[in-house]
């Protein structure tokens, strides 16, 4: 089962969080940060921007261009700081341009505004087509719940590392697929409160370097083999959940 304070007591349960991050930019590299500040939305700041496909109307996603994972964007103040590989920060604003877009978003139709600054033709270029950056409305890029949990004795199952799944949270666990008996549960985090939802299904991302978006594991396939499935033929892999109690999270020394 988990790693929980406070589970013989009647009180609330507690999960020790190891790990906690996200990405600012939709589909770039997922951050380790000290902490995380969550409310009903999710993680404030958590893909706040996405890249957009004006053309075609979609945002970009991971699973389709993998690379992605080699840029790193950062939040800093009211500004933009993107790092393609190899290359220096650039940070500037970036306000929007009073342009708005409606995209298709795993068959959800969302709504998003574009914005200026150096960040997308720096994205074009090492993409090898035309895109452009947009503010995304909380959670309007997300694809179920706004949080999502791994276990430590689930990764190490599998001997992955954390950043391959891109979770918000990762809990302390002292067996494997603890996760999947948490439906329905509710748990303090830190100074939040999440109530554990469903499973979430996997897909070919986790295949790819968490840094430089290369192929280098079969994981998807291993995970395919060991682990429940949906209709689709994902496995599963960790929980999605919502937030009870907004606050701050983050690892626990």
């Amino acid at each position: 089962m988990g790693r929980l304070d406070d589970c013989q007591t009647g009180r609330m349960s507690e999960l020790v969080v190891r790990a906690a991050g996200f990405s600012p930019v939709k589909g770039v590299r997922h951050l380790a940060l000290p902490s995380v500040e969550l409310d009903a939305l999710g993680a404030l700041g958590d893909r706040s921007w996405c890249l957009v496909d004006v053309a075609a109307r979609r945002v970009l996603r991971t699973v389709q261009h993998p690379s992605l994972v080699s840029v790193v964007a950062r939040a800093e103040g009211d500004e933009l700081s993107l790092t393609l590989p190899s290359g220096e920060p650039v940070v500037a604003p970036a306000p929007p341009t009073g342009e708005t877009i409606t995209c298709d978003y795993w068959g959800r139709a969302v709504s998003l505004a574009l914005v200026d600054g150096p960040h997308a033709s720096l994205a074009s270029d090492f993409l090898g087509r035309d895109v452009r950056l947009a503010a995304a409305p909380r959670g309007g890029v997300v694809f179920a719940a706004p949080v999502t949990i791994v276990g430590t004795a689930s990764l190490d199952a599998v001997d992955a590392e954390a950043a391959r799944f891109r979770a918000t949270l990762v809990a302390e666990t002292d067996a494997p697929w603890a996760e999947d008996s948490w439906l329905g549960t509710t748990f303090r985090v830190g100074d939040a409160e999440l109530r554990i939802g469903g499973p979430v299904p996997r897909c070919a991302v986790i295949d790819h370097h968490p840094e430089t978006g290369v192929k280098d594991v079969r994981l998807l396939k291993e995970l395919v083999r060991s682990r429940p499935t949906n209709a689709a033929g994902e496995p599963m892999f960790g929980v999605y959940a919502e937030v009870v109690r907004p606050g701050t999270v983050g690892p626990r020394a």
